[in-house]
């Protein structure tokens, strides 16, 4: 097993689910779960996360809720997106932060401390979730510096209680 603390996991009401999910298709601009999946909450020592049937789909950090990697692969969202190019993904795949000159394309809502996506150019394929530490225009200037903090990525505890 992974070495991610998980506890507290407890259904939510149909309710709860609507709502969440609400929040969510608003946040990334595609349909997500339904009340009528089976949806657990639990919490982990970063965030709390969100388990729909026996995966874990979202996240909530901060009072704000995201899809996970797989959450992105299984819903493919079309909103909160950050394309990196190709000399960027090996570094970002192990979880480096995301730097302001290896940004290509960014949705042009994105306001500092929103949580993201991040792709590559080539496939468009999910390669982390972060927080951004600027708003769209910033990071499409490309200003050297950290712009994406990652809190989650291909390869880590999170990805691995999955496999």
């Amino acid at each position: 097993m992974a070495d991610i603390m998980i506890r507290k996991r407890k259904r939510m009401r149909s309710k709860e689910v609507k709502a969440l999910s609400k929040d969510l298709e608003e946040v990334v601009g595609a349909p997500v779960f339904s009340e009528d999946d089976p949806v657990d909450m639990a919490e982990s020592s970063d965030y709390s996360l969100v388990f729909v049937g026996g995966d874990i789909l979202a996240l909530v950090k901060d009072e704000k809720p995201f899809l996970t990697i797989r959450g992105v692969m299984k819903y493919k969202p079309t909103r909160r997106y950050v394309t990196v190019d190709m000399g960027a993904v090996p570094f970002v795949a192990n979880g480096a932060d995301v730097m302001g000159p290896g940004i290509l394309e960014v949705d042009p809502d994105i306001a500092e401390g929103d949580l993201v996506w991040i792709r590559d150019v080539r496939n468009k394929a999910p390669l982390a979730i972060g927080v951004s530490m600027r708003s769209a225009a910033d990071l499409e200037s490309k200003a050297p510096g950290k712009a994406i903090k990652t809190i989650h990525f291909v390869g880590d505890k999170l990805w691995k209680v999955g496999e």
